[in-house]
């Protein structure tokens, strides 16, 4: 499930930020692997993140993939930003609390039970709730 992937990849995102004592960046991707500049649009525009991601760590100036996701044509997934940086020493988000919401985009899977939101605070810790992100406790 794309929702659970990405709750992993934030999840490896802070904690390579701590272990690596260096930023490390989670942004949207194209389907060549590369990072989507921000305000590029993926299908759904620039809050899309249905493209796919990847994680970046920087150092040097030079970023190094550590992982990424494919593309999820199935789901409509939007997220407040078009990319995410974990900073050390504890991992902390760039620019505070973050939302994503997942919904099927096929008609017959797409009811409000099948919604995921899920809620990354500005500590880096992220967390899934059912429903959309509005309506999420």
């Amino acid at each position: 499930m794309p929702a659970r992937a990405l709750v992993s990849m934030l999840s490896l995102a802070r904690s390579e930020a701590v272990k690596r004592g260096a930023r490390v960046t989670l942004c949207r991707i194209d389907a060549a692997r590369r990072s989507l500049t921000p305000g590029k649009p993926c299908d759904g525009g620039a809050a899309d993140w249905s493209c796919g991601w990847a994680l970046f760590v920087e150092r040097d100036g030079a970023p190094t993939l550590l992982r990424a996701q494919a593309a999820s044509p199935s789901i409509a997934i939007a997220g407040a930003t078009t990319d995410l940086s974990f900073t050390p020493p504890s991992g902390q988000v760039i620019g505070g609390f973050r939302s994503f919401d997942f919904s099927a985009r096929n008609g017959k899977l797409a009811t409000t039970s099948a919604n995921r939101c899920i809620r990354l605070a500005a500590g880096g810790r992220a967390r899934m709730t059912p429903g959309a992100c509005g309506a999420a406790a």
